[in-house]
């Protein structure tokens, strides 16, 4: 048994000893699956240095096919589309891009994410100071890696049962719109 895998099943034992009783782990139907990975893993031989890196790429590679994910980037060809209503446009490698009309400016649905004071998360519109509408969509170019920006926001009622989100550092914002295309008062402001 190589060390990858006497260090699983000990953490494996230890994990199982916090679950209640008739409970299960989330993991149990995969134990078998995972040990097949572990030891494939433990026999190629890695070092303190590459061993890290190898595992992160693995285990981004299962997370993003397993959340439907691309694995490269968007490139944006024709094959990657499908007309969803009335000419508007999903990318099927991406399920959050979009256009509008077959040679539409594709843009990605979570580019920005509002999190407001108590870390509930949304997507929609917030202000900035000079009350510039900011969407969380954002025009994208090809290739495109999908990449997503949390920015904070403070809720304000303006009258009842209507709210604002006001951005509370602009500094945040300013990475993501360097990010994507800009804003140009079609998608990004109004």
């Amino acid at each position: 048994m190589n060390n990858y895998l006497k260090h699983f099943e000990a953490e494996l034992k230890i994990l199982k000893s916090t679950v209640g009783k008739g409970d299960r782990l989330l993991i149990e139907p995969y134990i078998p699956i995972i040990k097949k990975i572990i030891k494939v893993f433990g026999n190629q031989g890695h070092s303190g240095c590459s061993a890290p890196m190898e595992a992160g790429v693995l285990a981004n590679t299962i997370k993003n096919v397993l959340a439907f994910k691309p694995l490269s980037p968007i490139t944006g060809n024709d094959g990657e589309w499908t007309n969803v209503h009335d000419a508007i446009y999903q990318n099927k490698r991406l399920s959050a891009v979009f256009k509008d009309g077959a040679n539409g400016k594709p843009y990605y649905l979570d580019a920005v994410v509002w999190k407001n004071q108590t870390g509930s998360c949304y997507t929609g519109q917030a202000l900035k100071s000079n009350g510039t509408k900011i969407l969380s969509r954002q025009y994208i170019k090809f290739p495109f890696v999908p990449k997503t920006f949390y920015v904070d926001v403070i809720e304000k009622e303006i009258a009842k049962g209507d709210w604002e989100f006001y951005i509370k550092d602009e500094r945040q914002l300013e990475e993501a719109l360097r990010y994507f295309e800009g804003c140009n008062g079609e998608v990004g402001h109004e």
